[in-house]
């Protein structure tokens, strides 16, 4: 990552009520003819989230409020699980090496970058997957699943390393299954505790931002 970051994550317990999604930022010119016109300033979507929610224990707040200065509030990014879309598949499926192409063999590339698409008849969109969780990664070459031998992934970068022996022939498709994290940090320098019940309370807010390489 460009800044610094923690290679560990939100705890998933308090991550289960977050709300949030894609933002995409837009230009938009209405033109004298009554017609407008679109740009799109940013090449990909931008995660935000907020972790914040309804009443939650003592414990798990202060869980929180340690997670955050652990991370010096905005400084330090982390990991996330997006409890909506954190698998090559959809939410209710299970992983498969088929899920997703991630490349095309010529004989000598080894390294693969994964992805994951959206789209339809309409378009497409290729999401870069920075943070894979380790373990879960699996990747077939030419219709067929290789053996946890056969290749290594870097949980850091998402970068998926071929062995020789399985380095894909020219026009074989390279696919990959897996789970991931979002590469995320605090967007406040502030966090706000309010105890309303014994032994219980709220944060209101806990924004989050993905962060870009």
């Amino acid at each position: 990552m460009s800044n610094g970051f923690h290679e560990v994550r939100f705890p998933l317990r308090l991550s289960l009520s977050t709300s949030g999604g894609p933002k995409r930022l837009t230009d938009i010119v209405d033109l004298t003819n009554g017609r407008e016109q679109r740009n799109a300033r940013w090449r990909h979507s931008r995660r935000v989230y907020d972790a914040g929610s309804g009443l939650r224990a003592v414990d798990d707040l202060y869980a929180v409020v340690a997670f955050f200065e652990a991370r010096g509030g905005q400084l330090y990014g982390f990991r996330f699980r997006d409890p909506l879309d954190a698998k090559s598949c959809g939410p209710g499926e299970a992983v498969s090496p088929f899920d997703q192409a991630i490349g095309t063999g010529d004989g000598v590339t080894a390294t693969f970058r994964l992805v994951k698409s959206y789209g339809d008849a309409g378009g497409e969109w290729r999401r870069e997957i920075l943070k894979p969780v380790a373990g879960t990664v699996r990747v077939a070459v030419d219709g067929v699943e290789l053996p946890p031998s056969g290749f290594s992934s870097d949980p850091v970068t998402g970068i998926v390393m071929l062995s020789e022996e399985y380095i894909p022939p020219p026009g074989a498709l390279v696919q990959a299954g897996f789970e991931f994290d979002v590469p995320v940090r605090f967007d406040t320098d502030r966090i706000d505790v309010n105890l309303e019940a014994f032994r219980a309370g709220r944060i209101p807010a806990i924004p989050l931002v993905e962060v870009l390489p």
